[in-house]
């Protein structure tokens, strides 16, 4: 077992590639201005109530106008949708630009998506280089698209074994 912190790094990065997630693009409004980014980390956190978290870069624009708005959108991608988590995964201010949005909710919501939940910041936790955002659910939507998944650094998606299937 390695312990030399670059090596430990590169070694969770890569086992980490190989864990499935879930690909979603988070959203707010800046004033009437739409912002997104993908993310693989998040995760339901609560029934009761709903709520949900999501780890956000602490030095992302994003972050900076969810702490001042106090909400976001969830915006879980269906199994096509691995240009539109492209286009929210780049650097940029114009990720909105050729994309068709509606406010739901008061956030961002993307057309055709899995699953849409619209939160309020219920508390922010210091975690390394990034922020965990707690959220508690206000509204949710869901399709039955399938989602689009990650796992060892390729976009797929979920389907069930015939020994599972309902």
């Amino acid at each position: 077992m390695n312990t030399n912190h670059e090596s430990v790094a590169a070694q969770f990065r890569d086992v980490m590639s190989r864990v499935c997630t879930p690909v979603s693009v988070i959203t707010s409004l800046d004033g009437n201005r739409p912002h997104g980014t993908t993310v693989s980390a998040f995760a339901s956190l609560s029934m009761d109530p709903p709520m949900v978290l999501v780890s956000l870069d602490r030095g992302s624009d994003l972050l900076a106008i969810v702490r001042d708005t106090g909400q976001f959108g969830m915006n879980i991608l269906a199994h096509n949708q691995s240009e539109l988590a492209m286009t929210f995964a780049r650097k940029g201010s114009d990720k909105f630009s050729r994309v068709d949005w509606q406010t739901s909710s008061g956030v961002p919501q993307l057309p055709d998506v899995s699953g849409f939940l619209a939160c309020s910041v219920s508390t922010l936790v210091e975690g390394g280089d990034h922020i965990v955002v707690l959220g508690s659910v206000l509204a949710s939507e869901s399709s039955t698209a399938p989602p689009l998944t990650y796992h060892d650094r390729a976009f797929g998606t979920h389907r069930a074994l015939e020994v599972c299937a309902r």
